[in-house]
Order: C-alpha cells, then sequence, then structure tokens
C-alpha cells in the first residue's frame, strides 16, 4: 500500500534539520514542515485534511486509524510541497482534561550565604514539578471520577524568580535566604498521550515533544526573547474547544480550557433548523454571503447567537479563574478555526461581559496574525491567516525542544535552556 512506502521512507531519506507540527485539531489535521537554519525557522511545506465527526472528541483523539488516516493526507500533501520528507514531529494536545498551571513554591534555603548553584535550582525546581503533578492529578480525578488516573507533564516553563524578594531573570551565583520560583506546567492524562504517541508511531515519526496547544499558541508570539514583556490573553478557538493562556511580562500565567468551539455553533444550527451537520455547517462558514435568503440568515444567526451566549459566558468563567493574576491584560488574541466566525469577535468587543473581571479597561480584540509570530518565516504563501497559529507554535517548540536536548550540554546550559535565559 502507498502509505507503508511512504512510511518506509520517512525512515529513511529524512533530513534532521527539518521540523513536522502536527496540529490535530477537532475539524482539521493541519501539518507544517519547516526548516530550522540557525534560530529561524522557514515553513517549506504545508498540508491540511479534514476530520470525519467521529475521529475526534471535545478536542481528543476518539478514533487513532481514522485520525492517523488524516495526518497521512496532510503530511504527504506538505511533503509534496516541501520535495522532502522529515522524520522529526512535535503534535499539540488539547481537550478539558489537559490542566496548564502556575504554581508558585518558597524555599528556604539551609545555607543563605552560599550562592546559588544549578544542582540547587533544579531540586527547587523538580519540587515545583511534583506539587503541580499532585495537584493536577487530584483535579483530573475529580472531573472524571477515576482516582487511578495517570498524568503526565507535557510542558514547564519559567514565570518568574525571587531571591528576598528581588526579581532576578538568572538566579546562578546570587546568594540570599528565601527563593520564590513561579513555574507554569502543563499535565495531561497518559491515555491522551498514549494516543498522540501511537499516531506518531503509524506515522514512522520521531516524537519530538507533546505540546499543549494554549502553550504552543504563547510560544508563537513570545518567540526566544527571555525577558519579553509580551502581555495579552490568548484564545485559540478550535472545532471542539476552546484554549487560553494568560501572558503576563513575556511569563504564561496558566492555560485553561473548555469544551466550547467551531462545532457547537454548527450543531446547534442543524437542530434549530432540521439540517444535516454538513448543511449547518455550510451555512454558518457561510452567513456573510448575500446570497443566503435573508429568513435563512436570520434563523442561523439566531441559532448562533443561543451558543454564542454559552461560549461567551465560558470565556468570562475561564478568566475568571486566574485568581492570582492582579490585573487581566487588556487585549484579547484570538487564533483557530473557530475564531473566523465574526459574530464570535464582535460579541468580545461590544458586550459587557468583563465588567465582573479585573481588567483595568475594556480589552481590544485581534486576530494573531502570522507575520507576528516570532523567528517563524512562510516560503510557500500558504500560511496566510489566524488558523495557522497554533501549528506555527509547534514548530516553535520543537524548536526549543531540539536546541534543548544537545547530548553535549553542561548541567549549566540545560539549566539555562529550562529557564529560557
Amino acid at each position: 500500500m502507498v502509505f507503508e512506502k511512504l512510511r518506509a521512507s520517512r525512515k529513511t531519506n529524512a533530513a534532521n534539520d527539518y521540523i513536522v507540527a502536527l496540529d490535530i485539531g477537532t475539524e482539521f489535521v493541519k501539518a507544517l514542515i519547516a526548516k530550522v537554519d540557525g534560530d529561524v525557522l522557514s515553513i517549506v511545506g504545508v498540508g491540511r485534511a479534514r476530520q470525519e465527526l467521529s475521529d475526534m472528541h471535545s478536542g481528543a483523539i476518539a478514533d487513532i486509524a481514522g485520525v492517523v488516516r488524516n495526518c497521512e493526507d496532510a503530511l504527504s500533501e506538505a511533503e509534496n510541497k516541501a520535495g522532502l520528507q522529515a522524520k522529526s514531529v512535535v503534535i499539540g494536545i488539547a481537550g478539558e482534561l489537559v490542566k496548564g498551571v502556575t504554581n508558585t513554591i518558597r524555599y528556604r534555603r539551609p545555607q543563605p550565604d552560599r550562592p546559588l548553584d544549578t544542582a540547587e535550582m533544579e531540586f527547587i525546581i523538580e519540587k515545583v514539578q511534583e506539587r503541580a503533578q499532585g495537584k493536577a492529578q487530584k483535579q483530573i480525578a475529580l472531573e472524571t471520577g477515576n482516582e487511578e488516573v495517570e498524568v503526565k507533564l507535557v510542558n514547564s516553563a519559567l514565570v518568574s524568580i525571587h531571591i528576598d524578594g528581588y526579581k532576578v531573570s538568572n538566579p546562578i551565583g546570587f546568594q540570599g535566604r528565601d527563593v520564590a520560583v513561579q513555574i507554569y506546567t502543563a499535565f495531561a492524562p497518559m491515555v491522551h498521550i498514549g494516543a498522540l504517541e501511537r499516531v506518531a508511531d503509524e506515522l514512522s515519526l520521531e516524537l519530538l515533544a507533546v505540546a499543549a496547544e494554549p502553550f504552543a499558541v504563547s510560544r508563537s508570539v513570545l518567540g526566544t526573547d527571555a525577558s519579553s514583556n509580551f502581555t495579552a490573553i490568548l484564545a485559540d478557538v478550535g472545532g471542539g474547544t476552546t484554549d487560553i493562556a494568560v501572558v503576563n511580562d513575556g511569563g504564561v500565567e496558566g492555560t485553561k480550557m473548555f469544551g466550547i468551539g467551531g462545532r457547537s455553533f454548527t450543531r446547534t444550527i442543524a437542530t434549530e433548523m432540521n439540517l444535516s451537520y454538513t448543511d449547518a455547517e455550510k451555512l454558518k462558514v457561510n452567513i456573510s454571503n448575500s446570497q443566503i435568503k435573508p429568513s435563512v440568515a436570520k434563523e442561523v444567526n439566531a441559532a448562533i447567537d443561543k451558543t454564542l451566549e454559552v461560549w461567551v459566558a465560558g470565556v468570562e468563567l475561564a478568566l475568571s479563574e486566574f485568581d492570582s493574576v492582579d490585573h487581566l491584560p487588556n487585549r484579547i488574541l484570538l487564533c483557530g478555526g473557530g475564531a473566523s466566525l465574526a459574530k464570535l469577535v464582535t460579541a468580545l468587543q461590544t458586550e459587557d461581559w468583563y465588567k465582573d473581571l479585573p481588567f483595568t479597561k475594556k480589552p481590544s480584540v485581534h486576530y494573531i496574525q502570522p507575520s507576528e509570530v516570532i523567528g517563524i518565516t512562510d516560503t510557500t504563501g500558504d500560511v496566510n491567516d489566524h488558523t495557522f497559529i497554533t501549528a506555527m507554535g509547534l514548530l516553535r517548540v520543537g524548536y526549543d525542544t531540539m536546541i534543548g536536548s544537545g547530548d553535549g550540554d553542561t548541567m549549566k546550559e540545560k539549566l539555562n535552556r529550562i529557564l529560557r535565559i
């Protein structure tokens, strides 16, 4: 069969300086192939394939064989455009059971006069991650009703370090008694990660990293600047879920996900108007088209408004859970296919949903454009709107992983990369 031939050649002919990003969305699989050239990534291949309704459920894989077929289609298209096959892949993970939180641990040093070294910092970071894992395990167990559920760390990034109340960017060499470390960590159930590992294996790709998709989106706009003061709310509206990340002064404060996305709007239209899912999707996508009869457009808009009210309430609830944040950023940046629905942007811009949240003023709302993604250029002309941002962020995570995994690194270099210094 042709897939088997492709998979076999992918193992042998792949170049090491290329990365594949697979954004396995509820509605589409998107594949990007990028060449790594120094600290710049150049996209050389783009492909996408539509998912069947039964392939995904709430952002997570429901049918591995179906998803593998769609990934193969998207990947083959990208490989044909690139004229090559890459072997290292980064895959995004989404869904309501992916938990991203920022935890602070305060560590009282037994020898405050001794300068902090790499080993001590690694010990502190390990403690933060252990504590975060325990919290994530409890939360997922509560939500699933399964106390035996296993979770695994998928992403970790430094938010801030304070020594005796003084903020430092690189703690190595400092003296002091009290060290407070804030680290963002994302955990996912092992069953979800196992499904993604299986997909990579079926495609004969080497899995570089699995990334929580809101974390990947934040990496797309943060780039490599460790002293970045980038501040925004990032909202990735997919087919099955909406993923929200709050980024403050270049640090990910946390991520939240809820199970309302583009498909929820389509299903409401289908139910309210007694249509098939396919016909409802066509109406939703073409709602601004003047060729739709005014009476039909009125019904479609009424159905969209029903779900829109629930979606806006979901955004408000998700942001209210960032209770450790004094003020929420005053700009919201949108990406993902579900965000293409114009009424969704209008609702965020015009309604007063934000008034009970800690905003200092009404937030502005914009799409993230591919040109705003730092350190990634598109040579194909196909990466042309906000729907590709998550996949571009996955490329960034892959790059971070590649430069952070050199065998010749000293312990200090490895720690510095963990801390994005």
